[in-house]
């Protein structure tokens, strides 16, 4: 997924970083037509973009299951509990386990052997917690996008009320876009997730055996933790999820199924 008016375009200026297993990048747009000439705006992107950075390598260095010093891995491994983790932790699987009941099960904070495996809701939280540094530096137009998950503020044009326009990939080509749905503007959605197996394989816990009935799900929400946990869930809960999803939150979802089929909530058809 990503913002389809280009970084390279001469009203916008985007910085990436790798993390997580995945490149995230902010993109911000420039006053004026001076192609981001101005040292101060290009000095303004640089703090924005280390601040976003910060947070992405401390959670992940807190939180993921492929570095062995994280405090997850330790929890993995069975020696320390979650009990006596530190309260980051601790209120994360809190918010986890909270998804769990309010998900019915589709979503859950465990791995099948037990382990505790918040990795369907890190990198949501580390999108908004970033989203909230960038508010605290004073900007009020960007986009930020972690491999598919993406929030923005105000717009790509300074000053307007245009939309950013997130696009969903084609999970069986990567170079095709199935959609493109308008964040921010003059709408109220300002996040947009998709959960599935075409970048990463079928890594999602699913309720059935084998894989889920859903090759790529996304979802558009008012905040990016909601569309991240909801589109793995859906996910791992196939068709009763989704159908729980749209009847118990302000969302729209398009679902691809193996067979190339598509499930859209009038949102994705408009």
């Amino acid at each position: 997924m990503r913002p389809t008016s280009k970084p390279e375009s001469p009203a916008l200026k985007a910085r990436t970083f790798q993390c997580m297993g995945t490149v995230i990048g902010l993109t911000v747009p420039m006053a004026g037509n001076d192609d981001g000439g101005s040292g101060a705006a290009e000095e303004a992107l640089g703090t924005a973009a280390d601040a976003v950075e910060r947070i992405f390598r401390e959670l992940d260095g807190q939180f993921s299951l492929y570095r062995p010093d994280s405090e997850a891995s330790r929890v993995a491994r069975r020696e320390v509990t979650p009990g006596e983790t530190s309260a980051g932790f601790r209120d994360r699987y809190a918010e986890a386990a909270n998804w769990r009941l309010l998900t019915e099960g589709a979503f859950t904070p465990e791995r099948p052997d037990g382990a505790p495996d918040l990795s369907g809701l890190v990198k949501g939280y580390a999108v908004q917690e970033a989203g909230a540094a960038l508010a605290s530096l004073g900007l009020t137009d960007w986009c930020l996008n972690a491999g598919g998950d993406v929030l923005v503020s105000g717009s790509p044009i300074i000053g307007t009320a245009a939309t950013w326009q997130a696009g969903v990939m084609d999970p069986q080509d990567r170079e095709t876009l199935l959609a493109a749905y308008p964040l921010g503007g003059g709408t109220t959605a300002r996040a947009l997730a998709t959960s599935g197996s075409a970048e990463r394989g079928d890594h999602i816990w699913t309720r059935a055996t084998g894989p889920s009935e859903f090759l790529q799900v996304s979802v558009a929400a008012a905040d990016i933790v909601t569309a991240d946990v909801l589109a793995t869930a859906i996910v791992a809960g196939g068709l009763p999820m989704l159908n729980r999803a749209t009847d118990g939150w302000d969302v729209q979802v398009l679902a691809v199924r193996r067979d190339g089929g598509l499930l859209a909530t009038p949102g994705f058809r408009a």
